[in-house]
């Protein structure tokens, strides 16, 4: 269960590939030719090993970076206090107010399934108005429409505030009824199949199926 965890937290703290960008290595070749020689083959052949070594270190070098960087990342996820084992990792700090059990809160999100490989299942970034514009999902803190590890999730934030969390299953979805749902049919049916596969269930997978990873910003709340 602690290597699953820790896999688990390594993909959530992957950038999504849209923020990540590669760096990429060109060869562009020379402008000047060169002169066919009897000398031509050791030159290349010296100039073909020198290529590959700076490739070789290129290489080892950026792949220790992207793993010291997932390390860092890791390390800096923390348990949310009362959640029933909710992890979170503040992409960015809000400078608004924190909301209280009652209020109406708009978030957007974008959530994800572990057990899909990161497969994501849904976000408002999707649900466009007639302008064009992302929707936000509203819900009343405390209400219990919502899944346990969202509300956990929302109700230590503050406004304006982006945070990353990995919901266990018995913090995520309990039923098919419980919020966000997917508006896209096919979404929604591949989702709760994974979730309440019943074969997998009792295969004793319980405990990863329904993990997921919501990307939530807290865009605005209204006192009630």
């Amino acid at each position: 269960m602690g290597i699953r965890m820790t896999m688990i937290q390594y993909c959530a703290s992957v950038p999504s590939i849209s923020i990540l960008h590669h760096p990429t290595v060109r060869y562009v070749p020379p402008r000047t030719p060169y002169k066919i020689s009897a000398t031509t083959s050791t030159t290349a052949t010296r100039r073909s090993l020198s290529v590959s070594v700076i490739s070789t270190t290129f290489s080892v070098y950026i792949f220790s970076f992207f793993t010291s960087s997932s390390k860092s990342a890791i390390s800096e996820f923390f348990e949310l206090q009362g959640s029933g084992g909710v992890k979170a990792l503040d992409l960015r700090i809000g400078s608004g107010e924190v909301p209280v059990i009652g209020d109406q809160v708009a978030v957007h999100y974008y959530g994800r399934l572990a057990a899909k490989q990161g497969w994501r299942f849904d976000s408002t970034y999707d649900h466009k108005d007639e302008t064009g514009e992302p929707i936000p999902f509203i819900f009343a803190l405390g209400s219990g429409k919502v899944i346990s590890g969202i509300e956990a999730a929302v109700k230590s934030m503050r406004v304006g505030g982006v945070r990353r969390v990995i919901i266990p299953p018995s913090q995520g979805y309990q039923n098919t009824s419980q919020e966000p749902i997917p508006p896209n049919f096919f979404d929604r049916q591949r989702l709760f199949t994974t979730i309440f596969n019943p074969t997998r269930l009792a295969n004793g997978e319980g405990s990863t199926l329904g993990t997921l990873i919501f990307d939530i910003e807290l865009v605005s709340l209204r006192h009630q």
